[in-house]
Parts: structure tokens; C-alpha cells; sequence
């Protein structure tokens, strides 16, 4: 008999118990996720903040080549006066003064940035600058040096060099 009432308890006990070890589960997985989540965007919104600060009154000073010649490393110069995110996506605006051979130009430039963990990467393909032409780039930010490659038209080559802060 005691047996028999202990068992009529068990399955009285048993049903709440597992919907509560369940809702337990459940509750703990989404609050797991939305600390994630949460965790995601703080990160991203560090990482952003800090690429916006290091791109603010810089200049990016170095050389690019082209392939297929002997022609040494020729200097490049960009000043970027700042930097703003647009929308929900990759795209920064870069408000820039570009200089390489006899071009110099300052406009603002819609530029995809994509991030290779921490590591941000301008990835930009056959993008129309106005007065310049069409371009396709990636170019990787490491601290402050830079390195990649580009194609304009059927010319193409490799670009290097370091960012500093611009002191006027």
C-alpha cells in the first residue's frame, strides 16, 4: 500500500516536474542566445566605433605597382577626412582626398567594408568614381598599415603603405 501511494504521488509530482525542467531548458537556451546575440552586437558596435575613430583625419601614405611592368612602386596619397556608417549593410561613407599621379580630388565615396574577424577590409568591385573612373579594390586596415590590391580597366596591381593621423 505504501508502495502504491508513493507511485500515485510520482505520477502526480511527474508531469509538473518535467514541463518545469523543460520550461527550464527552453528559457535558459534563449536567454544563452539573446546574451549572445546581445554580446554580437555590443562587439559590433565596439568594432565600428573604433574603425569610425581610427579613419577620422588620416592619411593613408604609400605606393602601388602594376602588374606586368618593370616599372618601380609609384606614390599614392589618401587623406580621409571622415568616415560614417550608412544603413544596416557594409557601406561607409569615406569622405576623401585621393592623390596619385596627376589626379587630386576630394568627394565622398560609398565604400563596402567587410571584417575578417577584427580586421576591417575595404572590398570594393568595378565602383564608378566620379572624375577618377571605375575601380575594384580590397584593401585590408591592420593598425595602421595597409595593404591590398586593384584593377582599373585592364590595368591592376598591388598597393601597400601606413595611415597617420593627419597634424596640421
Amino acid at each position: 500500500m505504501n508502495f502504491q501511494v508513493c507511485n500515485d504521488l510520482w505520477r502526480g509530482f511527474h508531469k509538473p516536474m518535467y514541463y518545469f525542467n523543460t520550461f527550464s531548458v527552453l528559457l535558459t537556451s534563449f536567454l544563452g542566445l539573446c546574451h549572445t546575440v546581445s554580446g554580437e552586437i555590443q562587439h559590433q558596435e565596439a568594432l565600428f566605433e573604433n574603425f569610425k575613430k581610427s579613419m577620422d583625419g588620416v592619411r593613408f601614405t604609400g605606393f602601388f605597382t602594376m602588374d606586368g611592368t618593370d616599372t618601380p612602386p609609384s606614390q599614392e596619397t589618401y587623406e580621409v577626412q571622415n568616415v560614417q556608417k550608412f544603413g544596416d549593410g557594409d557601406l561607409w561613407i569615406f569622405t576623401a582626398r585621393i592623390k596619385y599621379g596627376k589626379k587630386d580630388i576630394t568627394l565622398p565615396m560609398p565604400l563596402p567594408v567587410k571584417w575578417l574577424g577584427d580586421i576591417p577590409v575595404i572590398s570594393m568591385k568595378n565602383l564608378s568614381i566620379p572624375g577618377l573612373g571605375s575601380f575594384s579594390a580590397h584593401v585590408l586596415i591592420d593598425g595602421n598599415k595597409y595593404a591590398g590590391t586593384w584593377a582599373h580597366g585592364k590595368v591592376s596591381g598591388h598597393l601597400y603603405g601606413n595611415i597617420a593621423k593627419i597634424t596640421r
